[in-house]
């Protein structure tokens, strides 16, 4: 008969599982940061008008309530290892506020009542006091927690890659308490422990011995995944301990995609694959950053759009713009739209890429192929949805078939939206693929764009595309 579990039956948790750990240190920057933007636009405001007018009240008002959500939202007080990571934050937190304010001073035809020099002044002046203030608590509380805040003595169980990164990463964080004073083995892992500089201290048979000696007050478990299951082993016996427990778990071995944690009714989900797309908050502002930049571009070069219209017209017999099949987000087909730059032929079963002095290229097609401009007529498919300005680029139905089982991952390339240019593309990854390494290479850089998109992301990509087609990096014929 199997001896009963005392843990097995828990009572539900009223608590959220994913807590914000704020700290009192980050409420006390939080209070002095709505000081200086408080003290800063009263004292430009009465400067000019000789009093604090009511205009100004209502938008100071205002912008401390969108400080205190969006400073929350966007992280600007996470513990970052260095202080320009901090400072980038803050200064993105607070143009979405000036934004924010801007916007609704427009829709509500109050803009007028301002003074634009107060609120020039104003913007400046109030970000490069706070972003003083961040640096000044930032390098006082470094200074605090290495000299005068209690260590935690912390051991982690594990020897393995996982338990080497993690002994090094809290052992370079300032913001942490813990001192890792050793690494403990699992009787059953067989990797070599390969950090001299942090001691191995025994095996998990020692590990109340250690916990005494050492007085540990907090236990990482990085166990690799096969040894999973030992965990609750782990718990068990460590349950009655004074002390901390910690998992870590071993995601590390899966290829992640746009990993995240969150939590459904107190249970733990670990994302380890998922579109960046998902309804809400980042596909609405791609979406709209799309429609309109896709918009305004095909306004703007329309003359363009024009012209090169009439010259592939010109040059030889066909339709103006070439229609092909492609995979889109998610695996769905759409239809690619560019400038035909080819003569018309008949299409083999595979298509064959573009290469240097091509004959099916026409003399017109051979100058918007080198320069890209054959892919405008994308802009297109980007404001009707089936594209994204920015995004892994889309390839030929059949090459997808080629390559997908001689790339590892080369479909998650479709976890998001297909661009008309990508961090690929501005890494010198544009054009022809001449062996099996350059797409290997393509699709790292379109899997680490999934992993790591951002509306900031795009916008450096757009900026940088131009310039790349300028410097000619990369194998477009």
């Amino acid at each position: 008969m199997s001896e009963s579990n005392p843990f097995a039956t828990q009572r539900p948790r009223n608590k959220r599982l994913l807590q914000n750990h704020d700290t009192l240190a980050q409420w006390i920057q939080h209070i002095l940061n709505l000081l200086v933007v408080g003290v800063t636009l009263c004292a430009f405001a009465y400067w000019r008008d000789g009093e604090i007018g009511q205009q100004y009240r209502t938008m100071l008002a205002f912008a401390i309530l969108l400080m205190t959500i969006t400073y929350h939202i966007m992280g600007v007080f996470r513990r970052f290892d260095r202080l320009e990571g901090a400072i980038q934050h803050l200064a993105r937190a607070w143009g979405v506020v000036i934004i924010i304010l801007a916007w609704t001073a427009f829709l509500t035809r109050t803009s007028e009542e301002y003074s634009r020099q107060v609120i020039v002044y104003w913007v400046l002046t109030a970000f490069i006091g706070q972003a003083l203030l961040l640096t000044i608590t930032y390098n006082w509380f470094k200074l605090y927690r290495r000299k005068y805040q209690q260590r935690i003595p912390a051991v982690i169980l594990g020897t393995g890659n996982l338990a080497l990164h993690l002994a090094k990463s809290i052992k370079k964080n300032i913001w942490l308490n813990d001192t890792i004073v050793g690494v403990v083995r699992h009787k059953d892992e067989t990797s070599e422990w390969n950090a001299p500089e942090i001691p191995l201290l025994g095996d998990n048979q020692d590990l109340r011995t250690i916990i005494k000696k050492y007085g540990i007050r907090r236990i990482y478990v990085a166990l690799p995944l096969p040894l999973t299951y030992q965990v609750k082993n782990v718990h068990d016996q460590m349950f009655d301990e004074n002390l901390d427990l910690v998992w870590a778990p071993d995601i590390f071995e899966f290829q992640l995609l746009n990993h995240s944690v969150r939590e459904v009714a107190g249970i733990p989900l670990l994302n380890l694959n998922e579109t960046p797309l998902m309804a809400g908050g980042p596909a609405f502002v791609k979406l709209l950053m799309d429609k309109v930049i896709s918009l305004a571009l095909i306004i703007l070069l329309s003359p363009l759009l024009l012209v090169i219209a009439l010259a592939v017209k010109l040059s030889s017999p066909g339709p103006i713009i070439f229609k092909q099949q492609r995979d889109g987000w998610d695996g769905k087909k759409f239809n690619v739209y560019k400038f035909r730059s080819m003569y018309i032929h008949e299409e083999k079963e595979i298509v064959e890429q573009a290469k240097k002095d091509d004959r099916r290229i026409t003399p017109v097609g051979r100058f918007i192929r080198r320069t890209s401009l054959d892919e405008l007529p994308q802009l297109f498919n980007a404001l009707e949805g089936s594209m994204s300005l920015v995004g892994p680029r889309p390839h030929a139905v059949s090459h997808n078939v080629y390559y997908s089982d001689k790339v590892k991952a080369y479909l998650a390339r479709h976890r998001i939206k297909p661009g008309i240019t990508g961090l690929a593309q501005i890494s010198g990854y544009r054009g022809e693929t001449e062996n099996i390494e350059d797409m290997r290479k393509r699709v790292e850089y379109d899997l680490e764009y999934i992993s790591n998109w951002s509306p900031m992301l795009d916008l450096k990509i757009l900026f940088l595309t131009p310039i790349r087609l300028i410097s000619k990096r990369g194998n477009a014929y």
